[in-house]
């Protein structure tokens, strides 16, 4: 081999640890990025199937990507800095296999998933109150803390 070869295939190793270098981010670990949403509910037929939160709006979660989620809990923060145990207002399982979904509102069915304790219906968000969500999908692990507002006409 010449000097010249082995000057380019240096080179060609250098640029390829520089690229995956900068693009670490591949091999990282994913994350999950919650929001939310609140907006006034306008049609009658949109709350079957829901708790019926007549304080406040309906409360939208929004997700970075569709994921299979395995859990879904809602905890007051009050309960958690209090509490060693909280109970959680809301608590969805999925016991085989979820629907990929990257939006959900807050006491709806969602597909694939089922209340932790058989017949459980979601209690009634309170205006101004601090809520901790808790979600799981597969290892993924994520929560959003949230504070619902006030119905408005």
């Amino acid at each position: 081999m010449t000097k010249k070869n082995i000057f380019l295939i240096a080179l060609a190793l250098l640029l390829g640890g520089l690229s995956l270098y900068l693009n670490r981010d591949w091999f990282g670990s994913k994350t999950i990025q919650v929001s939310h949403r609140s907006l006034p509910d306008r049609s009658p037929r949109s709350r079957r199937g829901r708790a019926d939160n007549a304080a406040v709006n309906p409360v939208i979660f929004l997700l970075n990507q569709k994921l299979k989620l395995t859990s879904v809990q809602v905890i007051p923060v009050a309960d958690l800095e209090t509490n060693k145990y909280p109970h959680p207002i809301w608590n969805l399982i999925s016991d085989s296999n979820s629907i990929p979904t990257q939006e959900f509102v807050y006491g709806a069915n969602i597909r694939g998933m089922k209340p932790a304790v058989k017949g459980d219906i979601p209690d009634p968000l309170q205006p101004g109150v601090k809520y901790r969500l808790a979600i799981e999908a597969g290892p993924l692990k994520a929560e959003h803390d949230f504070i619902p507002v006030p119905r408005t006409p």
